[in-house]
């Protein structure tokens, strides 16, 4: 499987990296890259040295994409090198962009389009820009769910869909497979799912004191659960059943926190999939939500609470 990217981490910057090596810096900036502040500057040159600037930013230039150049890549890479599986990764752009993302991926027979709303992006990403640039996530799924109805009511091919954009909950995750069924196969969670890694990699650098960690002992918000790993982590007897506790003391601490927290959104999505009767994700349906607000019904399809199952319920009470 291999996915491609419209835009660095689909989104509409450059990809991004620091560089702490003024040479390195130059030899970038001579291969076209953008290089922040200027490292050709000799006053720039001389306050690196001086230590009062320590690093550079590359970025890369923006790209532009062609229709028949898409088709051509995705061809390339089953023929030629023998991908199964093709992937689209696009951003939170306008409508134009976004159409071509659903068409172009129909035409090209691409296995699954992820769709990224705004709400992500890594520690390199401008922060303004990551907050405030694009469709936010609601609106583009909304949007992306009207596209794809409107390419399969003329019998075209539909790619799965994925969602992405800031989930990190159960609940985000029940949302956006019921408001994008039958379309919408996956959530995509990248933050949510690193931030456990990290933090149980710092429970580890304090309690087996086998790696550096910036905590020199374990926060009130961690000790309160216990001041050993069996006692942190909930699902610590789970895993020790399974692979026994001398294969379960050896795993790192991050992914024994990352399987927690897996186990956690497991737990809390089955509790929300009870409550609608929907007992497999592919049984999650758009009928499971309602609006809460007027504006929400209008941009999603979705009716509102006040309009939702008032025609059964008016027929139960004018019997």
């Amino acid at each position: 499987t291999i996915e491609l990217k419209w835009g660095q981490g689909a989104k509409c910057i450059g990809g991004e990296i620091k560089l702490r090596d003024l040479d390195q810096a130059l030899e970038l900036k001579r291969r076209g890259y953008i290089i922040t502040p200027d490292p050709s500057d000799p006053d720039i040159q001389a306050a690196f040295r001086a230590g009062a600037i320590r690093e550079f930013e590359r970025h890369s230039r923006l790209g532009f994409i062609f229709e028949d150049e898409f088709y051509r890549t995705v061809e390339y890479l089953r023929r030629s090198l023998g991908e199964k599986r093709v992937k689209l990764k696009t951003g939170a752009y306008g409508p134009r962009e976004l159409a071509m993302a659903l068409k172009w991926c129909s035409n090209a027979r691409v296995d699954l389009l992820t769709i990224d709303g705004a709400g992500g992006g890594t520690g390199m990403s401008p922060w303004r820009m990551m907050e405030e640039w694009g469709i936010p996530t609601f609106y583009l799924q909304s949007m992306a769910y009207g596209f794809a109805k409107r390419l399969a009511a003329r019998g075209e091919w539909i790619p799965d869909l994925a969602m992405a954009g800031g989930f990190s909950t159960e609940d985000h995750i029940f949302k956006v497979l019921a408001m994008g069924a039958p379309y919408f196969k996956a959530v995509c969670m990248g933050r949510a799912l690193m931030i456990p890694g990290f933090v149980g990699d710092n429970i580890q650098g304090v309690l087996r004191k086998n790696r550096e960690t910036e905590w020199k002992s374990l926060p009130a918000t961690v000790s309160r659960f216990g001041e050993r790993i069996d006692q942190i982590f909930v699902t610590y007897e789970t895993l020790a059943e399974k692979y026994g506790k001398e294969t379960v003391d050896k795993m790192p601490v991050g992914a024994l926190a990352l399987y927690t927290y897996v186990d956690k959104l497991r737990t809390g999505l089955s509790q929300l999939m009870a409550g609608a009767r929907s007992f497999r994700l592919d049984t999650c349906k758009r009928s499971d939500l309602v609006s809460l607000t007027e504006e929400a019904s209008k941009v999603s399809g979705i009716p509102y609470v006040m309009e939702a199952g008032m025609e059964e319920a008016h027929r139960i009470l004018d019997v």
